[in-house]
């Protein structure tokens, strides 16, 4: 047999071990590492998997919150919660909560950013006051900004020379909720912005100084987009939450929906369809409703950053 000859059949058979090899080590890595794997799926399943398909059972039944005596009813729930008011009216509300508060605290955040990257003396001072409101209990910020909106105690009217009924008045009782939660969550943003600012090369500012870039000039041409996916990021993530906001607007208004129900949220509306109204069947419905629109919001915007990468590429 000739040497060429020799190599023909030596080749394949070394390319068939290592494959055989590499797919024994994988084998050997999936059984070694699905054992640190296997406690976290077992908390999921429990805490998340498990309540959603109990949940999507009992929006099809009558349920109440004793658990006794349901029935099936289809779609019954659905129909009524798509044909109810009040729904649609708690709907609007973390809605409208949504659009006043994602593009505030975005700007907000990046200008915060701003001012902690570039000032010169006591950065981690700043970068401890504008983050620090992010590590207080919702209820604390809440009870906090309750009595600062104290028409009577409070020092914001006092400050501002003001007689503003904040939490009693309807058209200030969810403002007061939007500005306690930019003052409470802006320093989430913040420290992403933070992070991604620190993390724009230093040459490419030395660079456009060398041509004449003002500091407006640096920061459209070069801040600005070395920032867009993080600002995605932001924007997304602000979206998710407000949307269920309860926490700040339920404890402002002593856990009720607020004068004539002007903060009520989604999520305050659920509860009360559950455990104040005893209706789990009918919670479980407008749960699964407000679990498909937040889904759709976070496909929305994973569509929207893929196409946005495929058109830059």
């Amino acid at each position: 047999m000739t040497t060429a000859g020799a190599e023909t059949i030596i080749r394949p058979a070394r390319a068939t071990a290592a494959a055989g090899t590499a797919t024994l080590r994988r084998r050997q890595g999936f059984q070694h590492g699905g054992w640190f794997v296997a406690p976290f799926l077992a908390l999921f399943a429990l805490f998340v998997v498990w309540p959603l398909l109990r949940g999507l059972y009992l929006s099809f039944t009558d349920a109440n919150i004793s658990g006794d005596g349901a029935s099936f009813i289809g779609l019954d729930n659905y129909r009524e919660a798509l044909q109810d008011p009040l729904m649609w009216d708690a709907l609007g509300h973390s809605a409208y909560f949504t659009l006043l508060v994602v593009p505030c605290i975005t700007v907000l955040a990046f200008l915060l950013a701003m001012l902690a990257h570039h000032i010169e003396r006591g950065k981690w001072l700043w970068r401890l006051c504008f983050f620090m409101p992010f590590l207080l209990p919702s209820t604390v910020a809440a009870n906090l900004w309750q009595w600062l909106f104290n028409p009577g105690t409070g020092m914001v009217n006092h400050v501002l020379g003001i007689e503003t009924p904040w939490l009693t008045d309807k058209s200030y009782a969810l403002l007061a909720v939007v500005i306690t939660t930019l003052w409470w969550t802006v320093g989430f943003s913040f420290l992403l912005y933070l992070a991604a600012l620190q993390g724009i090369p230093p040459h490419l500012y030395e660079a456009a100084k060398l041509d004449g870039a003002n500091a407006w000039h640096r920061m459209v041409h070069i801040t600005l987009p070395m920032l867009r996916n993080i600002t995605g990021l932001v924007v997304a993530l602000q979206i998710l939450a407000s949307l269920q906001v309860f926490d700040q607007a339920v404890v402002m208004q002593d856990f009720g929906p607020g004068p004539e129900e002007s903060t009520r949220t989604f999520v305050q509306y659920t509860l009360e369809q559950g455990f104040t109204s005893y209706r789990v069947g009918y919670a479980s419905a407008i749960s699964i409703i407000f679990f498909v629109l937040i889904a759709a919001v976070a496909l929305a915007r994973m569509w929207l950053l893929r196409n946005r990468e495929e058109g830059g590429r």
